[in-house]
């Protein structure tokens, strides 16, 4: 762990960005909690350090975690106004877009995890609960927890044989589990993995994620200059449109082809990164022929059959346009969330790379999603979806509703108690 920090540092020195706002972010976290300063600011941070004191502190790596504890952040807020709220990131990308959240009493980069930052932080906010999202074990923290007696949940977690605890040399490693006072898993099958290596404390109660996408997509109104682009006002009758989204370029080079062979549908492509780099070399692959949603207008729109959107926080409410649905990010690390996606009732397609998320093999069995892994999967899969999209789209809808009330369970057993 430390090593890691140390490689965080240096690639930092040498001018990473995302490194260079990890350290200085988890630095100024040090420093708010410390009281250092001089004046007016450094009284200032301790009096809101003093305010927060007692609060429920939530820790997500980034985003995708958030979006999973948001749905218990909010009911809480909700129901139980004078609740302090703090709320963690490890990942600058994660807390640059959620740093103005506004359920979360204080938001702030998790300091790195040593023992004094952990005693630092504990001491200074004195949580009265802290809740950890899936996959963040913090040994330093979580033993400090642990030492004060605060209790300390984990939600909506999933765990495989394949995880350094259950390795023949993860005995160590298992231990941080024992800090948790409960374990709210999203299966049965992580469950019966934790008792077999003697880890008790385990709820099985599903995967937040559900309940936040089924609340996005009932909230979700229509964007008034996509209606021209889905149904443009002409004689033509409307095309089925594919919604692509968090896609990436081995994505991008699939679609580029398929457009060209199937001009009789309609691509909305929602790229993961929308730098002038990666926008230049999707301009390269379409060689020009779409419309760029910054630059469009009502006509450009009603006139194209591929509008790229190059502007970041409209993906989960752009799905609700789709005939067929594609998740990228398959053909790297793993795919983005498909959950934000079937829970319009629409098929979901995506690449080779989804071994690890759970939804993804539930939507296959459920028969709403197919995986794919080169042009020629690609282009059957997605032909087959255009031409099954209601029976498809059904069986995502239904898959879905089956996944919900993880929150409701969570929330009815941390807070509507005493803690």
């Amino acid at each position: 762990m430390q090593l890691y920090f140390l490689l965080v540092r240096i690639a930092a020195l040498f001018g990473h960005a995302k490194a260079k706002k990890l350290v200085a972010g988890q630095a100024a976290s040090v420093a708010m909690l410390s009281g250092k300063g001089s004046g007016t600011a450094s009284e200032q941070g301790e009096n809101e350090m003093e305010r927060l004191r007692g609060c429920v502190w939530f820790h997500a790596a980034s985003v995708g975690e958030f979006e999973q504890a948001r749905p218990l952040i909010e009911r809480l807020k909700k129901e139980q106004p004078r609740r302090k709220i703090v709320l963690t990131f490890f990942s600058p990308s994660g807390y640059e877009m959620r740093k103005d959240y506004t359920y979360a009493d204080k938001v702030m980069y998790l300091p790195f995890a040593t023992k004094k930052n952990a005693k630092l932080m504990i001491d200074t906010l004195q949580p009265s609960m802290a809740v950890f999202v899936k996959y963040e074990f913090w040994k330093p923290y979580l033993k400090a927890l642990h030492e004060r007696h605060i209790p300390t949940y984990l939600i909506s977690a999933i765990f495989r044989p394949s995880q350094l605890f259950f390795k023949p040399w993860g005995t160590g490693y298992r231990k941080v589990l024992t800090y948790f006072d409960r374990l709210y898993v999203q299966d049965a099958s992580s469950e019966e993995l934790l008792r077999r290596y003697g880890i008790e404390n385990v709820t099985v109660a599903g995967d937040t994620r559900f309940d936040r996408c089924s609340a996005i997509a009932k909230q979700t109104k229509k964007i008034a200059e996509m209606e021209w682009f889905v149904t443009p006002k002409a004689l033509e009758e409307p095309k089925p449109v594919i919604v692509a989204g968090s896609t990436w370029p081995p994505d991008e080079k699939l679609f580029a082809r398929y457009i060209r062979e199937r001009e009789d549908v309609k691509l909305i492509l929602v790229p993961h990164e929308v730098t002038e780099e990666h926008l230049e070399q999707i301009f390269q692959l379409f060689e020009g022929r779409y419309v760029r949603w910054s630059e469009a207008s009502k006509h450009s729109l009603a006139t194209s059959r591929i509008v790229v959107v190059d502007t970041m926080g409209l993906l989960s409410k752009l799905y609700k346009y789709a005939t067929v649905a594609y998740v990228g990010g398959g053909f790297g690390v793993g795919i983005h969330n498909t959950v934000e996606a079937a829970v319009y009732g629409v098929p979901v397609l995506f690449g080779p790379n989804h071994e690890k998320f759970r939804e993804a093999k539930g939507l296959i069995a459920a028969g709403a999603s197919e995986s794919i892994k080169d042009y020629r999967t690609f282009r059957d899969g997605m032909n087959r979806a255009l031409e099954t999209a209601e029976q498809m789209g059904a069986a995502a809808k239904a898959y879905v509703k089956s996944e919900c009330g993880a929150t409701e369970k969570i929330y009815s057993e941390l807070f509507n108690k005493e803690n």
